[in-house]
């Protein structure tokens, strides 16, 4: 799952399409296609779900990105937080995944202003799946949301109060996490503290809304300097005009320590 050279990792989320959301199918309403450039850009791993999965792993030979496999489906990323907010975890899910032959299994917590009965229903399902993965020594990545009340400034923004993740993220650790995909924080410079809660877990950091490349391989080369392991990004690479190009760019500064400014020339069409 983590580079051999860098020991780091760039997951390309790739997952949208079980939330619901007609305006998260924005770049992979041909999925196939899709996964088909990320295959030859050659990313770490790709994050699908359980219906997608076999796009990734029906391509034969060993050389392709790896399988992480998300695990619950959720309705609270709308432009209005709905009447009654679920996450629900698919059945058998480490089992699931062995099957599909990933390596991963991910899974959220959702902490939103109002909605104590989601944060707990998530936390079951966590201890529910840690369970299961220790049987079948299956990784489980936790992906602590830390989101603002009632969808405010739209859909799926997410709160980067330094303060709040630190939180969620070390009660994620504390519930048996062996990865965590963690927001970066408003002031990115504070990010060293989201590190150091998870207690020598490692931490990827979520990509979030489609920035300019520049500022988004700063961002990266900021986290990682902080500690981070690696990067789970979505948008900013599945939107991107060139999303080879993106991926390229991301792994040259993941993997072989290049700069932001060089990175740059790796994108064909920048976004």
């Amino acid at each position: 799952m983590f580079h051999p050279k860098s020991g780091r990792l760039l997951d390309v989320a790739v997952d949208h399409g079980f939330f619901g959301e007609s305006a998260f199918l924005n770049g992979i309403a041909d999925l196939p296609a899709a996964i088909d450039t990320l295959i030859e850009a050659a990313p770490d791993a790709i994050q699908l779900t359980i219906g997608q999965a076999r796009l990734l792993q029906s391509r034969p030979g060993r050389f392709k990105p790896s399988l992480v496999l998300r695990s619950d489906v959720a309705n609270v990323y709308g432009a209005q937080m709905p009447e009654r907010v679920f996450s629900i975890p698919i059945e058998n899910a480490a089992e699931t995944a062995a099957q599909l032959d990933a390596v991963c299994l991910v899974v959220n917590i959702f902490d939103i202003p109002g909605q104590p009965e989601l944060k707990e229903q998530c936390i079951r399902n966590v201890l529910a799946l840690r369970a299961e993965c220790t049987r079948l020594a299956m990784p489980l990545m936790v992906e602590p949301l830390v989101m603002r009340a009632d969808n405010a400034g739209g859909a799926y923004l997410v709160d980067g109060d330094v303060d709040r993740i630190t939180a969620l993220v070390r009660q994620a650790v504390e519930l048996g996490a062996d990865l965590i995909k963690a927001d970066p924080t408003d002031q990115i410079d504070e990010y060293h503290r989201v590190v150091e809660v998870a207690s020598g877990i490692p931490v990827l950091v979520r990509g979030g809304g489609r920035v300019a490349d520049a500022v988004l391989l700063q961002r990266t080369a900021d986290v990682l300097q902080q500690g981070a392991a690696g990067i789970v990004y979505g948008r900013n690479i599945i939107q991107h005009s060139d999303p080879a190009g993106i991926t390229q760019a991301l792994m040259a500064v993941l993997h072989d320590g290049a700069s932001v400014e060089h990175a740059l020339t790796l994108i064909g069409a920048a976004g």
